[in-house]
């Protein structure tokens, strides 16, 4: 059974979680307005991705007796500079996002909520990876710069990206 701490603290998330996707598909607004429909589709996956995430925290939070309540989701930016703004921005928030997590993890631990530290565990692993993806995108803007033709290709690959939930 959860706490009342953990509890609030895994509501919190879902909506950063559920914030996260909103920002994403605000991302995938953005490219398409400028036609990179390839940043768009892998930032539609990023939102499906994000919405997972807030989903099986919802269910976590459900199967040990708590409750999840949805609060309101924040507005995100509509506007960037870029689209290595975009991705600049995309690793910020996702920097972000392991922060929060590590704060649940060492709440849990602090609680000794065994239950909410192992499942928090997977977490941490996704948002390693989610951090590694990002940063390679982002250091391939980074090269490409003003590049036109490294712009296209790049959106070509990144139109490649599809959401396939995780098995577990």
């Amino acid at each position: 059974m959860l706490n009342a701490k953990m509890e609030k603290a895994l509501n919190e998330q879902v909506n950063w979680e559920l914030y996260s996707s909103y920002f994403y598909l605000s991302m995938s607004s953005y490219f398409e307005s400028i036609s990179l429909p390839g940043c768009a589709a892998w930032m539609k996956a990023q939102a499906q991705e994000e919405l997972f995430h807030a989903i099986k925290l919802y269910g976590f939070i459900n199967e040990r007796g708590g409750r999840a309540i949805m609060e309101a989701i924040g507005k995100p930016p509509s506007e960037w500079d870029s689209p290595l703004a975009v991705f600049e921005d995309v690793l910020a928030h996702e920097q972000k996002v392991t922060g929060l997590i590590n704060d649940l993890v060492n709440l849990a631990l602090d609680e000794r909520d065994h239950a909410s530290n192992i499942f928090l565990q997977w977490f941490v692993s996704e948002q390693v990876e989610e951090e590694a993806s990002v940063g390679g995108v982002l250091d391939k803007f980074r090269l490409i710069g003003d590049d036109k033709g490294g712009l296209f290709a790049m959106d070509q690959e990144l139109g490649q990206r599809v959401f396939t939930p995780p098995a577990k």
